[in-house]
């Protein structure tokens, strides 16, 4: 048992600790990274913080460890000491890791321990969906969306912690209704899904049932053709947790939407948990009846945006951790600039590049990668993209590729490479950081005054306007 004095102890040491670090990351990399920690206790010189993963270690270790080691010399000195210990998330707060030791600098680095993540299990539903398919019901839940495997990041931190809460006391919070909203493959249908998972894991005697807005209107239709429709509604008023997803293509279907509203004032009013996805926030839903969206915002809405940098970095790795691959960062980098629109593309990426590494037996290597992105993406696509573009101004200026990634400042160089970046910005969807990325680790602030350069000299120099069309029209079909 730790004292209280102890834990005291620990946490002022470690709030010293976070204002050196707060003062050397970005704000957004602190919440991420730092804010999870907890400090555990402090004994003589040695600090030891609790970390929620194994996953969570390893980063820190990889990408902070000499910061760390600043803060730890600022609080307690060269001889001070940080130890992890990893929380084991299986339901058992007790069930940590063994600590592991930051000591001196230039320690070997400390092994990596395993570990099994527990699966809910299921529990089957006792209703009966009377006059639609004469079936024992079930949830429609896929078990591998759960929390664990769901990156938190600045991008989502609202929803998932939201959907967590709904998950623990479904109808208790004040989230209910929960809305879920945000772009294609951003990760509404798994957070919903995970809360599904987790209720069921934990309170069996609940029906939860997730379905479609598709397969909620067809059961409707086919419950209007069969003479049903009271066994419809009977079944659904039934549902203890109601997860409707994609909830915007019930937009026009106007007696739908009326037995939607009949359905979700019964379970409401009954206390019950709704939960709904939608591509697009309530007030801008089109074709809804205004009694609908009313309701829609009574509960709490909550919208996902597109992963930041680094919460992509953290879903590769994840990914890799769970597959067992080892990747190098460069590629992983790679990937995280290449892709950045959405979650679903990225892992889908990461699936083929790690089947392309188990058929050919190749290592993962930069080159992989590369070609891996080439094969997914569509033919239109495949002419435009940083190496393609790198190609074409190459050939026409007569240099090198490692040219233009190079830290020349020969005018001869720094023309074709501010023209690649250029073309990258007008015919890519990648963001600057991305763009300068590809041209040697360079910040977008140097692809802005890349761009700004080519535009000035596109209106002042024929000859430069003349070679920027040229080299566009080599990628037009």
């Amino acid at each position: 048992m730790i004292s209280a004095s102890i834990e005291n102890d620990a946490q002022i040491v470690w709030k010293n600790c976070l204002k050196v670090i707060r003062e050397n990351i970005s704000e957004q990399s602190f919440r991420t990274w730092f804010e999870p920690i907890i400090p555990y206790k402090l004994s003589g010189q040695k600090l030891v913080i609790q970390v929620p993963s194994q996953f969570f270690y390893e980063w820190l270790e990889d990408n902070y460890v000499q910061l760390l080691r600043k803060a730890l010399d600022f609080s307690l000195g060269r001889d001070g000491q940080l130890e992890y210990s990893i929380v084991v998330d299986s339901g058992d707060k007790g069930n940590n890791k063994p600590p592991i030791s930051l000591g001196a600098p230039n320690k070997p680095a400390p092994q990596k321990q395993q570990y099994q993540q527990e699966k809910p299990t299921t529990v089957n539903s006792p209703f009966v969906l009377r006059g639609l398919d004469n079936a024992q019901s079930e949830s429609f839940l896929n078990r591998s969306y759960v929390f664990d495997n769901f990156i938190e990041g600045d991008c989502n931190r609202l929803a998932r912690a939201a959907s967590y809460a709904v998950a623990e006391k479904p109808s208790v919070t004040s989230f209910n209704p929960l809305m879920i909203y945000g772009g294609v493959g951003l990760g509404k249908t798994h957070l919903v899904q995970a809360i599904g998972n987790h209720i069921k894991a934990n309170t069996a005697d609940k029906f939860v049932l997730y379905v479609s807005s598709e397969k909620f209107t067809s059961q409707f239709i086919n419950a209007i053709r069969n003479n049903s429709l009271q066994d419809f509604m009977a079944f659904y008023m039934q549902v203890d947790v109601l997860i409707l997803d994609d909830v915007q293509f019930l937009s026009g279907k106007e007696k739908t939407q009326e037995t939607f509203f009949h359905i979700f004032n019964h379970l409401h009013q009954s206390g019950k948990q709704i939960v709904m996805t939608s591509d697009r926030p309530p007030r801008d839903l089109e074709g809804m009846e205004d009694r609908l969206l009313s309701r829609f915002k009574w509960g709490l809405t909550a919208d996902l945006q597109s992963p930041d940098l680094e919460t992509r970095i953290a879903i590769i790795h994840k990914k890799t951790h769970d597959e067992g691959v080892e990747i190098d960062f460069e590629v992983i980098e790679y990937l995280a600039h290449c892709i950045d629109s959405n979650v679903r593309e990225l892992e889908g990426v990461m699936i083929s590049l790690i089947a392309q590494s188990s058929l050919t037996q190749r290592t993962i290597d930069l080159e992989l990668a590369k070609r891996t992105l080439n094969h997914i993406v569509t033919e239109s696509e495949k002419e435009v993209n940083i190496d393609s573009i790198v190609q074409v101004v190459t050939e026409h200026y007569q240099v090198r590729i490692a040219d233009l990634k190079s830290k020349s400042r020969l005018r001869s160089i720094v023309i074709p490479r501010q023209v690649a970046m250029y073309l990258a910005k007008e015919l890519t969807n990648l963001s600057l950081k991305a763009i300068g990325y590809n041209f040697g680790g360079r910040d977008h602030s140097t692809v802005i005054h890349a761009i700004q350069t080519v535009n000035d000299l596109m209106d002042t120099n024929t000859e430069m306007r003349d070679t920027v069309k040229k080299l566009l029209t080599q990628f037009k079909k």
